[in-house]
């Protein structure tokens, strides 16, 4: 079998559980955009331009709310941020695709990134297994949008049918197989008591995922060079 054929089976069939649960989100977050009036078109360009699950119901959340231009626009810039770094991880593992690495980019968030990096500590630099698994996780939520918007008027509660768990579970899902090493562990834990401790003081603030995201992996970065000098 080519060698092409064989990475792209891969990607699609490791990124179709996931796929799944982020079309459900992208559900949800299409039936929420009809219903803050962003109409058909402008819900489904939306998930066209952005592809960002997280960026896109805040944006939807705070619109309702009333909120203006910049304060969305700081939110959903300290949302992303995380991309950054993701984008600095994956730079490697997408270095052959060359020119089009611009185009792999914006494909660069949660899913995509856990599974291309799991792929190139294994096998090494595979743009093609990263657009695979991106494209795969672009049409799954594209087309679920599309499909929330036109029944959104429909529903008049989607919360009711529990699809915005699909967010939280799919980062347990992409978590727990990681939890391999006592430093990673930690990491996990800390970042877990930090958003909860932080989420009581102060509640409904994008910062608290952003300060946990910053301190907890300085707790791994500490045992992980602890463990190193012991040995």
């Amino acid at each position: 079998m080519n060698m092409t054929i064989r990475t792209i089976r891969t990607g699609i069939s490791e990124a179709l559980p996931l796929a799944i649960a982020i079309a459900a989100y992208g559900l949800s977050y299409g039936v929420l955009g009809i219903q803050a009036g962003f109409g058909l078109v402008g819900t489904v360009l939306m998930s066209l331009l952005v592809f960002s699950g997280s960026v896109q119901m805040v944006t939807v959340a705070m619109i309702t709310g009333g909120a203006g231009i910049l304060s969305i626009l700081v939110t959903a810039t300290l949302l992303n941020l995380r991309n950054l770094l993701y984008g600095a991880a994956l730079a490697e593992g997408i270095a052959p695709a060359k020119r089009w690495r611009w185009l792999l980019s914006f494909g660069v968030s949660d899913e995509p990134f856990v599974l291309g990096i799991s792929r190139f500590k294994k096998y090494g630099p595979d743009p093609i297994y990263f657009a695979t698994v991106a494209g795969t996780f672009y049409i799954a939520w594209v087309s679920s949008s599309l499909i929330g918007a036109i029944i959104g008027n429909q529903i008049i509660d989607p919360q009711k049918w529990g699809l915005d768990l699909a967010f939280p579970i799919t980062f347990v899902a992409l978590l727990v197989p990681n939890l391999t090493e006592k430093p990673i562990i930690t990491t996990a834990l800390t970042g877990a008591v930090i958003t909860v401790i932080l989420t009581v003081l102060f509640p409904g603030t994008p910062l608290n995922i952003l300060v946990a995201g910053v301190l907890a992996p300085l707790v791994g970065i500490y045992l992980k060079e602890k463990n190193k000098n012991v040995d």
